[in-house]
């Protein structure tokens, strides 16, 4: 797929003087991550596979770097490309501000350049992503207040232009107040002395607490389509269904209460599979929004890794199932589905949306196969481990020919989704060597 090399084509609601540049920079950044990461996970898939090696690396073993892996997927990948969702919701891709849109990303990946070397030197709070502590747990809350203040001069820029509704204002100051939040309860949770690591107050998920979380997922898919596009003619009752079923959902959660209670309860199983009304639903709500015609591909793929989490999330809940899968290699192949399926799919089509013709870079077919194939292929090979693992917990431990025949395959999906990571690192690389004018037209057919 090419690009033009003279227009960069926006929504008819956007306005001339957007900077292409600053949605195409957190792209980068975001995709250095991505690359960082997954050439860490090929590591940990090989010190897997032959744990002598990790004698080699001295005090840079499996578990500070499985922590770099993690956070780095987390708060790099995924992360980044919401950075670049908030520069478009409060106008910060727009000049004279997008010219500070590059230095808060570098500020943000320092921060994250800082965590590595802390978490690979044994600092960590021991909490799963939550591992800031000393001097990392004060930069990172400080990059996200640095996101915080250029978003506020964004808003008061455009506020004095008249160039907002009054609900949106009122929105958008909301969001502020709520975003401002977030550095401060993200170094108090780091505390180990907030709540312990391991909390022995908790009994593990439940249907309600696995309900709780997907519902905040829900409300993220919901509210995402606002900032993106325009609304269908016609199609406001499938938008209010979407919410309405959300607050019906979040209300049996409530009712669910939070005790220590088994999933083997009619009640914690059967909420959970109250989900599976998003199965039609979540595609008919997003149909009723105009995207960009090429977000199509990326757009499927989220769909159809929302339908596969959903459903493999509600069977490896049901009693018996859990029971087999607990704490095996099969659970790992689910979170996969989580994130390098749904999230990564989502997060790929919030980036083509935004960079609009500029959205070639993740379009490329071979890259598209060689990532979402790799990963189909990781999620059987760790259900058909977490099978075995079921009944020989030793299985995935002692060295095998069924183990090691498994792990190097593995180590192969690992390989080819860091290509595809590479792939779309370069064609972003290529992207911010080659300023693109922008302009104020946008032709109808590129609006699907």
């Amino acid at each position: 797929m090419e690009r033009s090399m003279n227009m960069h084509t926006l929504d008819e609601t956007e306005s001339p003087r957007r900077n292409p540049q600053a949605v195409a920079c957190a792209a980068w950044h975001s995709l250095f991550w991505l690359v960082f990461a997954n050439a860490v996970g090929v590591l940990i898939a090989i010190l897997l596979l032959i744990p002598a090696l990790n004698r080699l690396l001295g005090e840079w073993t499996y578990g500070r770097w499985m922590m770099v892996h993690m956070n780095l997927e987390l708060y790099g990948w995924t992360s980044l490309p919401l950075v670049a969702f908030l520069f478009r919701i409060y106008g910060a891709d727009r000049s004279p501000i997008a010219n500070w849109c590059r230095p808060v990303l570098w500020v943000w990946s320092a921060a994250l350049g800082v965590g590595v070397f802390s978490w690979l030197s044994g600092h960590s709070s021991g909490k799963l992503f939550l591992d800031w502590s000393g001097y990392a747990r004060v930069l990172f809350p400080c990059a996200l207040l640095a996101l915080w203040l250029l978003l506020l001069l964004a808003l008061a820029a455009n506020w004095s232009k008249g160039e907002n509704a009054a609900a949106a204002r009122a929105a958008k100051l909301a969001g502020l107040v709520v975003l401002l939040a977030v550095p401060f309860v993200l170094y108090i949770a780091s505390s180990p002395n907030s709540y312990p690591p391991v909390n022995p107050d908790t009994g593990g998920p439940t249907g309600a607490s696995q309900l709780e979380s997907s519902l905040a997922i829900v409300a993220v898919l919901l509210m995402l389509p606002f900032g993106l596009a325009r609304r269908k003619p016609g199609r406001s009752g499938i938008v209010a269904s979407g919410w309405i079923v959300l607050v019906a959902e979040s209300i049996l959660c409530a009712a669910l209460g939070r005790a220590d209670i088994g999933h083997h309860r009619p009640a914690q199983f059967l909420s959970l599979g109250s989900l599976l009304v998003w199965l039609p639903l979540t595609p008919a709500y997003y149909a009723a929004f105009e995207w960009r015609r090429n977000t199509r591909l990326w757009r499927l793929a989220f769909l159809w890794w929302w339908v596969a989490l959903v459903v493999t999330g509600w069977i490896f809940f049901l009693p018996g199932v859990l029971d087999h899968f607990k704490f095996t290699d099969g659970l790992v192949g689910h979170s996969f589905v989580a994130m390098a399926g749904f999230t990564s799919s989502l997060i790929v089509f919030v980036m083509v949306q935004l960079l609009g013709e500029d959205g070639w870079i993740f379009n490329r077919m071979r890259s598209f196969l060689l990532w979402n194939g790799s990963v189909i292929a990781y999620v059987v090979l760790m259900t058909v481990a977490g099978w075995r693992e079921g009944f020989d917990p030793a299985f995935t431990i002692a060295p095998g020919i069924a183990r090691n025949a498994l792990y190097i395959l593995r180590l192969i999906t690992g390989i080819l989704m860091l290509l595809a990571s590479l792939d779309w690192l370069a064609d972003a690389s290529a992207l911010l060597r080659e300023p693109i004018p922008v302009s104020t037209e946008v032709p109808r057919e590129k609006i699907a």
